[in-house]
């Protein structure tokens, strides 16, 4: 899960990181006020949505003129300008792809006089299962192009959570950074702090980017992004709390509702398979027979009969969709309540496109007698490679 800048900020401050002050707006008018709050004379206005790469990001609706998503402002009357620009606005960055997110919230925060910029991240290096903090003297907004032109000038320092985080990793956080002084003081007590937030937290990702540094010699996270282990958010309701589903996929927020491992791709053969292994293999053989999944969608291991209608429902609620493939290998999960599921969802949708069903493993008879016996047009396949070539000739065929 996903959380908005201002959102990150509010919680790194807890644990006594040091951050510019800020506030989130919805409105025009909430944008203003929040400005006025602040000393001023110099103000950021910024777009909040789950991407990066806001501040060379450009409006639609703006033409390419326009100035980003990242903005300085000089005063109140620029705030109320970029405000009113930017909300309601559709802002493409190279995360977002073409289509782009609608900006509907803002962050205002007071101008700081920069005297450098760093980078810092952490991450859960599945490798060598410890957490990878990721540092460079390069930060801003090129570090993707840090990174693959002068990989040299990026350090990275694992650490062992059993072990937790030590004083010779604060040192080597600052010493990476090139800090002297009280700022390598600052940078090791930064680290400590960052680690202490990224395991409470259960975090999967947190960015500082730039991390900076003032011209009066403080550390300040200037930007900052912070994604969280899914499986881990029981423990955090406050955390929970922070999703906005506005930013997410409609299709992969009702499938996260019913606990389905679902996300939307580019092509048009729907798929639902159960393991996330044999969804791959699914997606793959699609493609070795000239067509593009629509979707990765894993139903578990143990799917009941509601479980699995949802499921289809939502593979049919994609309007790219022109067939379905579903792929299921029955263990746990038994071939005759998949075959139950499937009949149910297509008679309550009114299925449209066609769909190929191989069915294989624990009650697969009485799930291909479901099947047969559903007075819908389903096209049974025996194994694999079969369903794939039948789904891509239905398709072809119906177009």
């Amino acid at each position: 899960m996903n959380i908005h800048e201002y959102q990150a900020k509010e919680l790194l401050a807890k644990y006594g990181i040091g951050i510019p002050t800020g506030h989130a707006a919805l409105t025009v008018e909430e944008a203003v006020a929040g400005a006025e709050k602040l000393p001023g004379p110099l103000y950021v206005v910024k777009a909040q949505i789950h991407a990066g790469g806001r501040g060379k990001g450009k409006f639609k609706e703006l033409g390419a003129e326009a100035k980003g998503g990242v903005r300085l402002a000089k005063s109140i009357d620029d705030v109320r300008n970029d405000a009113g620009e930017m909300l309601g606005n559709t802002l493409v960055t190279v995360q977002t792809g073409d289509a782009g997110k609608q900006v509907n919230r803002l962050y205002v925060t007071d101008g700081v006089d920069i005297a450098a910029e760093y980078y810092l991240s952490m991450l859960v290096d599945r490798k060598t299962g410890r957490v990878a903090m990721i540092v460079s003297t390069e930060g801003g907004m090129d570090i993707e192009t840090v990174a693959h032109d002068t990989p040299e000038r990026i350090t990275t320092i694992t650490i062992d959570p059993a072990q937790g985080f030590m004083p010779h990793h604060g040192r080597a956080v600052a010493f990476a950074l090139k800090l002297t002084g009280d700022l390598n003081k600052q940078a090791a007590k930064l680290a400590s702090q960052l680690y202490t937030a990224f395991m409470d937290l259960d975090c999967a990702m947190l960015e500082i980017n730039p991390l900076v540094e003032t011209k009066d010699g403080k550390l300040l996270v200037l930007d900052t992004k912070m994604s969280f282990d899914s499986n881990a958010l029981y423990r955090h309701p406050d955390v929970e709390k922070l999703r906005d589903e506005t930013e997410e996929d409609p299709m992969e927020v009702e499938a996260s509702k019913y606990d389905l491992a679902y996300i939307k791709l580019d092509g048009d053969i729907g798929c639902m398979v159960n393991g996330a292994g044999l969804a791959m293999a699914t997606m793959d053989i699609i493609k070795l027979n000239g067509m593009f999944p629509a979707n990765f969608l894993d139903v578990g291991g143990g799917a009941s009969k509601e479980k699995v209608t949802a499921a289809f429902k939502i593979i049919l609620s994609d309007p790219a969709v022109k067939g379905i493939l579903v792929n299921i290998f029955g263990g746990i999960m038994k071939c005759d309540i998949i075959a139950e599921g499937i009949v149910a969802a297509a008679k309550e949708v009114n299925l449209s496109v066609p769909l190929v069903v191989r069915l294989e493993g624990t009650n697969v008879q009485q799930g291909k007698d479901i099947l047969a016996n559903s007075g819908l047009p389903i096209v049974s396949a025996d194994n694999l490679g079969d369903a794939a070539e039948k789904i891509v000739a239905q398709v072809k065929q119906a177009a």
